[in-house]
């Protein structure tokens, strides 16, 4: 059963092409911390209350965390680069929004545009797997999976800056610029995908997790405000309850659902995500508590007095350590693997937040504590997409990704909410001022180590997998024997491919063909497994023929590929018994050079 295609011809993916993706990540991530330094004045900015204003942040988060599942399955059913270009533009259109207001409603439109922009993230990480080769896709998805801390960090002591110098609206014209520029880069240097997942968009299934999601994040983003026992809190709770068990009941029935739930109960898929929601948690933690504890007055006996700017430039080092963590990721996951990789980076998070109870005392060892947090978050983050791509067909890696990026999403919510509540209940009243404690600030630090164990815990159940260079070499020597096989056998058995005439096949068989019908010689056609492995590989016989043997049971893609003709993806699953899937693969009509 076929469901994925090859809409266009592939263009090869340049060396430009993942900074490029990553860099519209981390313009994406900015939109997130870029009111931080303003955030206390919003309602003087605004003219409105300190509660109204608090929409402001919660608009873009709830937005944020609705689009990236969504614009994950539109980017796998109609083109992952045409909808990384939606997303940005809506972004630019929102900070536009923002830019030329002082109206409180306007403004929340104008943030919530900025929002949507987070499905970028999940996009870019599906194309650099569909266009990539396997030694570069390491460190490429490491580096667009920590664009969303990097945007993060380096945004706060930038933005810091300009609203410390300039009109706070500058804020804006800014993003809005960065977000033309990733829009222009994308365009010139992004090839488009080839492949496409079959089926229509789940409109209903869309809504439903839309409502679902506004029903449970609202209360969260809120609930300090409005009490966490009061009606409305948990009315919304139970609400959310209600429509998501409704949701799930509808998606198990509908042919091409928006979220395969069947797919995402996978122990692997399911314990990764619990643990992107734990690596969130941890991650929002420092952001809230070291910007405060920088900037409050020295008089309290654990203030560190120093100015907006300063404060942003000592937070700065988490993001860079992460931007500056892919390669090593890259590097440690080829040999160990992403689950280990993921291991070690919450092993490093959890002693930069145990160290950091004991490293609140000067400036610099705050720094030192973001740089020790930015190694772990950053290879936590890289190893998470490596986990769900290898957990889910090539058709559903955009969707997939997208509901991996809601997971963190509502680990920084919940985050948020609780770190808030803390420091809200552990403040001092100062002159009518709430000022936070050193007591705050090591609880919210010790309710992090926690999460941090939790992720921990998850992660140590996941599967083992083979380190990526073993499979690597594997794959590498099977295709070259099956190659030589099939060369071999081209020249006196017409129709045989990778399996030797008289052997039993367990796998695929069929022609390749021409738009026009004509069987295509020497095409070669490459099996892939669930996990984005090679599985074999052969060439086609002067008839089109080519037959490949699977080793298990399961889902694989057959990519083929001919001098003269484009590209073709093609989905299929082997039941796992002795009889061959007969499958013609038609390469398109357009033609690429050769």
């Amino acid at each position: 059963m076929s469901d994925t295609t090859t809409a266009e011809p592939a263009r090869t993916a340049s060396g430009a092409t993942v900074p490029v993706l990553a860099f519209a990540g981390i313009v994406v991530a900015v939109m997130q911390t870029l009111l931080v330094p303003v955030f206390k004045d919003l309602p003087r900015l605004l003219d409105t209350t300190p509660g109204n204003a608090t929409w402001v942040m919660t608009s873009t988060l709830l937005s944020g965390a609705v689009a990236t599942p969504i614009m994950g399955r539109l980017g796998d059913l109609f083109g992952k680069r045409r909808m990384l270009i939606a997303s940005l533009s809506v972004m630019v259109v929102g900070a536009l929004v923002s830019a030329f207001t002082d109206a409180l409603l306007p403004m929340i439109v104008g943030r919530t545009l900025q929002g949507f922009a987070m499905g970028a993230i999940p996009l870019g990480i599906g194309l650099m797997r569909d266009m990539l080769p396997r030694e570069r896709l390491g460190s490429a998805m490491a580096l667009m999976s920590s664009s969303i801390g990097v945007g993060g960090g380096l945004a706060l002591p930038a933005a810091a800056l300009v609203a410390q110098h300039t009109d706070w609206h500058a804020l804006f014209y800014g993003a809005a610029g960065l977000g033309v520029l990733a829009i222009a880069l994308t365009l010139a240097v992004v090839p488009e995908s080839p492949l496409r997942a079959k089926g229509s968009f789940d409109l209903p299934g869309a809504l439903g997790l839309t409502a679902g999601l506004v029903l449970f994040l609202l209360p969260i983003t809120k609930g300090s405000d409005w009490g966490w026992s009061s009606p409305t809190t948990l009315g919304l709770f139970a609400a959310a309850v209600v429509v998501l068990l409704l949701w799930g009941l509808m998606e198990l029935r509908v042919a091409a659902p928006l979220v395969d739930l069947r797919t995402t109960a996978r122990r692997e898929v399911l314990l990764t995500n619990l643990a992107s929601i734990m690596v969130g948690v941890a991650f929002y933690v420092v952001s809230l508590v070291l910007p405060q504890l920088l900037q409050l007055p020295s008089e309290t006996g654990y203030g560190l007095g120093q100015s907006m700017v300063v404060a942003g430039l000592c937070v700065a080092p988490l993001g860079l350590t992460m931007m500056f963590t892919a390669p090593v990721y890259a590097r440690l996951s080829a040999r160990y693997g992403p689950r280990t990789t993921l291991l070690i980076g919450l092993l490093v998070i959890a002693i930069g937040y145990g160290g950091g109870l004991g490293l609140m005392s000067a400036a610099w060892q705050t720094v030192v504590t973001s740089v020790l947090l930015g190694a772990g978050i950053g290879l936590a983050y890289s190893s998470l997409p490596a986990l769900i791509i290898g957990a889910v067909p090539a058709s559903e890696t955009g969707a997939a990704n997208g509901l991996n990026t809601l997971m963190r999403s509502i680990g920084t919510s919940v985050s948020s909410a609780v770190i808030g509540m803390v420091l809200a209940n552990t403040a001092d009243d100062v002159g009518g001022v709430a000022v936070p404690t050193m007591q705050g600030f090591r609880v919210s630090f010790l309710i992090a180590t926690g999460a941090v164990a939790v992720g921990l815990a998850l992660a140590f159940f996941l599967p083992r997998r083979r380190p990526a260079t073993t499979t690597r070499l594997r794959a590498s020597s099977e295709e070259d024997a099956n190659l030589a096989r099939a060369e071999q056998a081209l020249a006196g058995a017409p129709g045989t491919g990778a399996a030797v005439a008289g052997e039993p096949l367990r796998g695929f068989r069929g022609r390749v063909l021409a738009a026009d019908g004509t069987p295509v010689a020497h095409a070669k056609v490459t099996l892939i497994d669930r996990h984005g492995r090679q599985a074999g590989a052969a060439l086609s016989a002067a008839d089109g023929g080519y037959t490949l043997a699977v080793p298990a049971r399961g889902p694989y893609v057959l990519a083929a590929r001919a001098a003269g003709h484009g590209p073709l993806a093609h989905s299929a699953t082997h039941a796992g018994d002795d009889s061959p899937v007969d499958l013609d693969l038609s390469l398109p009509g357009e033609t690429v050079s050769a």
